[in-house]
Formats: C-alpha cells, sequence, structure tokens
C-alpha cells in the first residue's frame, strides 16, 4: 500500500501539471472505487480553478478556487498517470486542464477513494478527526511522545502504526525509523526513555525524507504520476532482508503481528 512518501511524491508530481489550472474535464470512467465517487463530482469541478496541492497523512488533497477539495487515497494499487497516450481499462477517474494536460487515476484493484468536502471543513472530514500530528510538522516531538505514550503498554511499533498517535506512518517506514533508533519493535511503548523518544522523531524524519527524495518504495503497482519506479526500497536497512547480515554483525530477524511482517535487528535495536 503507498505510504506517506509515496502519497507525498505523488502529491509533488501533480502539482507543476494542476496548480493553476482550470480543470475543463472531469470525467468518471465507473461508478465507484472502494465507494462510490461522489455524485456532483463533475459538477462542483468543472470549471474550478486549482489553487493548491496537498497531502494530510496517507490522503492527496487538491484544492480549488470553488472551496472545494478533492481527497484521493491510493489504496492498494492506485497511482496517476500524467498525460497518457491511450486510457487504460483501470484509468477510472480523468482530469483534462485548460493547458490540454490530461490526468487518469488507475487503480487495478479499486482499494482507493475520491471524496470531496468543503475546504474550509477539512478538519472535519471523518478521515482525518481523530489523527495525530504530522510526522514532518513540529508537533511531532519526543515531548509530544513523551506524554502520547504514557502508560502504554503495546509494543512501539504497534503505537507508531496508530493514526491516532501519528499520522501517516506505515509498516515499511516504521520498521526503517525502529532500525535507525536503535529500538526494538517489541519495547514497551511507555517504556521508552525520553531521549531514544527524541533519536526515534529524527530517525522517523530522516526515514521518511529520505524516502521522499527516493520517490519513495516500488514493492509492487506503485508508479509516480511521471511513470517512474521509487527506488528507496534500495536503501532499506532491515524490510524484506529476513536472514541477511546487519551492519553490527547480527541478523535481520522477520516476525509476524496483526497480518504485518516487522523486521529488525534483536542485537542493536533495544
Amino acid at each position: 500500500m503507498p505510504e506517506l512518501p509515496e502519497v507525498e511524491t505523488t502529491v509533488r508530481g501533480l502539482t507543476p501539471v494542476l496548480e493553476g489550472q482550470r480543470l475543463m474535464l472531469v470525467e468518471t470512467r465507473r461508478p465507484d472505487l472502494r465507494r462510490a465517487f461522489p455524485q456532483d463530482l463533475r459538477q462542483r469541478l468543472t470549471g474550478a480553478r486549482v489553487t493548491g496541492l496537498g497531502r494530510r497523512a496517507k490522503y492527496g488533497l487538491i484544492h480549488t478556487d470553488r472551496d472545494d477539495t478533492m481527497i484521493f487515497h491510493l489504496g492498494m494499487s492506485g497511482r496517476w498517470r500524467v498525460d497518457p497516450g491511450e486510457l487504460l481499462p483501470h484509468d477510472h477517474l480523468v482530469l483534462e486542464t485548460g493547458a490540454g494536460r490530461r490526468l487518469a487515476l488507475n487503480d487495478a484493484r479499486r482499494f482507493g477513494s475520491i471524496d470531496l468536502t468543503p475546504t474550509g471543513s477539512l478538519a472535519a472530514y471523518p478521515a482525518f478527526v481523530a489523527l495525530g500530528p504530522e510526522p514532518l510538522g513540529d508537533e511531532l516531538s519526543a515531548a509530544y511522545l513523551v506524554q502520547a505514550l504514557e502508560g502504554r503498554i503495546a509494543p512501539i511499533k504497534a503505537m507508531l502504526l496508530d493514526q491516532r498517535i501519528v499520522a501517516g506512518l506505515g509498516n515499511i517506514y516504521v520498521c526503517e525509523a525502529l532500525f535507525l533508533a536503535g529500538i526494538s519493535p517489541k519495547r514497551a511503548a511507555g517504556r521508552i526513555s525520553r531521549a531514544k523518544l527524541a533519536r526515534l522523531v529524527e530517525a522517523i524524519r530522516t526515514v521518511l525524507l529520505a524516502a521522499i527524495d527516493a520517490g519513495g518504495s516500488t514493492l509492487r503497482d506503485y508508479a509516480r504520476p511521471d511513470g517512474e519506479l521509487g527506488y528507496f526500497s534500495k536503501q532499506f536497512a532491515v524490510y524484506g532482508r529476513e536472514g541477511e547480515p546487519c551492519g553490527c554483525g547480527g541478523t535481520v530477524l522477520r516476525y509476524a503481528d496483526g497480518g504485518r511482517s516487522t523486521f529488525w535487528c534483536s542485537r542493536c535495536q533495544r
């Protein structure tokens, strides 16, 4: 599933194509993805000018001058294609701008979603109401984590994947950040020192920014809007490396929990 770096990369790829442009065509080529497209999507967006793009957690945001924001989620396999030569069977939403550019939202598995909400009410969008702070923002700090994790006996990895604690973190990047911070994914969250939490905050930012710079991680279906693949998977320190040597002399291990695989080194992560 595309995680925060993949969504951020997507938004950055769409920005030069969409920002400041008027949407001349808004076409849905099927009635739904994971759920139905908004019934008035075409009416509200056709002729609107895109005023900016953004991201909240794993959702992309396309703002318009009609005080409407289109919220997209890429699901398991979604990706935007810019100026496709021809439309494919799984191009389910098509946008065309006044500059003659075309964008197609391709989603073979249809686990993605498109919603439309008043820009001024974004904070009340159901998926955003209970979200924690953005991991790349100033609100995520050691002091915040000390308070948020106080008394928690659940493993730190599970707490970081809880979107109410930190917004947008996913399995791959949590594994990588915990490794970089030298913290065991099994460690009780409320028993981690403030100093180690400060190290964790920096590790989260380092991993996410490196992934964004590399265009995200292509494991199966993900590709950037320009069609290029994400290359951060070539930099994985532990994810997907079960049985391989760790730089500390240990071995990368794997365990499954809640349907997810966790990769870590028991020698250097405590």
